[in-house]
């Protein structure tokens, strides 16, 4: 195996001696070193890079460890009675709302929080229940997870108008002017829902939470998608007031899964409109004469049984992020950022063409922990992600390929466009999923992804420029035929 030239791996303290001595912000962080040691300690013990933190963040052992003791400690039933363990379970659920809405700084007389599977639970929600009807508008980004896009649906369903605003390249941001002018149209004696991320899943853009109040002097409602800003970034509900947010705890300190919640502007949950009930949602049902009262507030949209043994999770959890403080943890990734962006652009071929191209920012400024890219030959071709992605496998290294479920954001990085899209939809009720996937071919392009979160430090990030430098002076054939030398060192 050849020695990496910029980056071997018997160098990984030496470059850490001098980042930290250029990077006093990251000095300060020094306490997610310990814990990395400590609650973290299977990611070294396992020789894993793990840089998919906007896939799913890590749970920390002492998370697992207060659950294990609550469950093991106590006897808890089903929520919806009034025997003693149904109460106790009650009482750890409403617990566990409270502390979700004190963490986001949330008036509990101004904001619900709702729990349901995941941030696209919450925002199918919105969708299903959103009074759109002919002459209203649904407003989404080209920046948007497919979650927001699928509300198109419920909008065209009813008759109501969706247009969709760019975000430009290179960084990938709003078209401010474009966006100033769709939020000056729209009908008042309508429902009008604007809907954007606070960070992009796709580019790590952090876009400006001040059209949230420019979105409301105009009169809209507002969906923030929040999923991938929360995990290293502090959101305010009394410093900026969106109708509706979605989240996915998993994204924000990995355990427990399947739990999301939907924090909705009490005046803004009147106004939707559920368009079934079931278990759990009710006062009162009769057969006879088809009748129901939905329960008020968070429990007319929490369908069923919650997962309740899991909600207590939630509140560890929570406790676990503030117990590190949310301004280390993005102070953290800010500087791992910066360094894999200055990094990454500077890594060249011996004819000096670029290896990595950058979806996205650049820099540091206004975006998050996460890094759209691909890999090109010293000719320009590109290379092939999946390919890649398995050789980084063989490293214990974990990124994701693909179009991130933000395929907008993708359309406009790759510069994809509508006419080269339409073949695939042309004659889609008769298409059968083999001709599909004939003419997709070529057009499937996706990006590479690495993202930063809360137990990341700078080897993971060194590490990772080490697998990147393997492809300098190699061809996209090389590559797609595996020839391509990596120095393979498991540290168990």
């Amino acid at each position: 195996m050849t020695q990496s030239a910029r980056y071997p791996l018997d160098h990984i303290a030496a470059a850490e001696a001098d980042f930290i001595a250029a990077t006093p912000d990251y000095a300060a962080t020094a306490l997610i070193d310990d814990l990395r040691r400590t609650d973290y300690a299977r990611l070294d013990a396992g020789g894993h890079v793990y840089l998919d933190y906007t896939g799913g963040s890590l749970y920390a052992q002492s998370q697992l460890d207060a659950h294990h003791k609550l469950l093991a400690e106590n006897v808890f039933g089903n929520p919806h009675s009034f025997n003693p363990t149904s109460q106790h379970m009650t009482e750890l659920v409403e617990a566990a709302r409270a502390y979700v809405l004190k963490y986001f700084n949330a008036d509990p007389d101004e904001y619900a929080c709702i729990f349901t599977q995941n941030a696209t639970g919450a925002l199918k929600l919105v969708g299903e229940a959103y009074p759109f009807e002919s002459g209203a508008r649904y407003l989404p980004l080209y920046d948007n997870h497919n979650s927001v896009n699928g509300i198109r649906e419920y909008a065209h369903h009813a008759g109501a108008e969706v247009t969709y605003v760019p975000v430009l390249p290179p960084d990938l941001r709003i078209d401010a002017e474009r966006l100033a002018l769709e939020l000056a149209h729209r009908d008042p004696s309508r429902h009008n829902l604007f809907a954007f991320p606070a960070q992009s899943n796709f580019s790590g853009v952090q876009h400006d939470l001040g059209w949230i109040d420019k979105a409301h002097a105009h009169g809209w409602d507002v969906l923030l998608d929040a999923a991938a800003f929360v995990p290293t970034n502090r959101l305010d509900l009394r410093a900026t007031r969106p109708d509706f947010i979605a989240l996915s705890f998993y994204k924000m300190f990995g355990y427990p899964t399947g739990i999301g919640a939907l924090l909705a502007r009490r005046e803004k949950l009147a106004v939707l409109r559920r368009p079934w009930y079931a278990g759990g949602t009710l006062v009162y049902s009769t057969v006879q004469g088809e009748h129901y009262y939905l329960a008020p507030g968070e429990t007319g949209f929490e369908d069923g049984t919650l997962n309740y043994l899991g909600i207590p999770a939630v509140e560890i959890g929570l406790k676990h992020v503030e117990s590190i403080g949310i301004p280390t943890i993005h102070a953290r990734v800010e500087c791992l950022t910066a360094w894999l962006l200055k990094e990454m652009t500077a890594l060249k071929h011996s004819n000096g063409a670029p290896v990595v191209k950058i979806y996205g920012p650049t820099s540091a400024e206004a975006r998050g922990g996460t890094i759209q890219f691909n890999f090109f030959g010293p000719r320009g071709t590109m290379m092939d992600g999946y390919t890649i992605e398995k050789m980084a496998n063989q490293l214990h290294t974990s990124v994701r390929t693909g179009c991130h479920c933000n395929p907008g954001a993708r359309e406009m990085a790759l510069g994809i466009s509508e006419e080269e899209l339409a073949p695939l939809f042309k004659d889609k009720d008769r298409m059968t999923y083999q001709d599909f996937l004939v003419v997709v071919d070529g057009k499937k392009t996706g990006a590479m992804r690495v993202s930063l979160g809360i137990a990341s430090n700078f080897a993971d990030a060194y590490r990772f420029m080490h697998f990147a430098e393997s492809f300098v002076d190699h061809t996209a054939r090389e590559v797609s035929e595996f020839k391509v030398d990596l120095e393979i060192v498991y540290h168990p």
